[in-house]
């Protein structure tokens, strides 16, 4: 399936654009058909799920027809459709679920991640240790099991037949700083080998703590980036933050990334060298057992 998320995002991107070539008003084409501006409001604006009855009606209004209107209800289905992450949503936690929606029928996806190991290349043991030690900070902040099976699901996706191209930059800190026992790290990097490896579409690079980023371009936060087969989808970025993601879709916000990843990727280590790394990293790990 498409990202639902994404299509809404489209959806509003083609109602707006239907509606000031009408030369109408918001509160002009709410009166028209019925609703509130309000709800016409949200609809542009990619907020809500659509009703299929309202987008027809609005279409019907504005005297759309033929491959535009087919196209209009195509995209208004797929913004209102269901994905498997919305039984588990509760349990895998919203965030998780929003990763999830941005990964449905992704063609690309480039990632930077700073402190922590990406989500979709993690091993059960590792996730659990990062959700507990998120538990311990904050009790009953995640539910362990859910976040875990989340993962798995995403993991799925990841693989499916078609599945999207995977570019991975991951921080050196990420590597050196202990986010799991070390038996479970160790487990973690040679997991992180194995699969880039044996996985054609999946891309990793380390970026050295002393690497130099043209323009020393500092990058402030994880960030992640969504590209789509239909070119008229918006490319999307997720950036993390403490505790919640901002999405951002116009062009003019997404360029900076775009340009921000390539740099990063200039500057991090080949593919070759980053396995490498990673390798070395677990034979470097202590042979204790206990929680650092």
């Amino acid at each position: 399936m498409i990202s639902p998320y994404v299509r809404r995002r489209r959806l509003a991107i083609e109602l707006r654009a239907l509606r000031e070539d009408a030369g109408l008003t918001h509160e002009q084409l709410a009166k028209k058909i019925g609703e509130a501006r309000t709800k016409l409001s949200r609809l542009e604006n990619g907020h809500i799920a659509p009703d299929q009855n309202d987008i027809i009606k609005l279409l019907d209004v504005l005297q759309v027809d033929g491959d535009r209107w087919t196209k209009i209800v195509t995209i208004a289905q797929e913004a209102a459709a269901k994905g498997w992450w919305e039984s588990d949503i509760k349990a895998m936690g919203e965030r998780q679920a929003l990763y999830a929606n941005l990964e449905a029928g992704a063609v690309t996806i480039r990632e930077y991640q700073q402190t922590y190991l990406p989500g979709l290349l993690q091993i059960p043991e590792f996730t659990q240790a990062a959700a507990e030690a998120l538990n311990a900070l904050r009790p009953g902040r995640v539910d362990v099991r859910g976040v875990i099976k989340g993962r798995a699901g995403r993991q799925r996706m990841l693989r499916r037949p078609g599945g999207p191209t995977y570019q991975v930059i991951i921080d050196e800190l990420a590597v050196r700083r202990p986010a799991a026992p070390p038996p479970v790290a160790r487990a973690q990097f040679e997991h992180l080998v194995r699969h880039t490896a044996d996985s054609p579409h999946v891309s990793l690079r380390v970026l050295p703590v002393n690497a130099l980023i043209a323009g020393y371009s500092l990058p402030g936060s994880a960030f992640s980036a969504y590209t789509y087969a239909d070119s008229d989808d918006p490319t999307v970025v997720a950036i993390e933050t403490v505790d919640a993601d901002l999405v951002l879709t116009e062009p003019e916000q997404v360029a900076p990334y775009d340009e921000l990843y390539q740099r990063l990727h200039d500057a991090a280590l080949p593919e070759e060298e980053s396995l490498a790394l990673l390798a070395q990293a677990a034979k470097e790990l202590p042979d204790d057992t206990e929680e650092q």
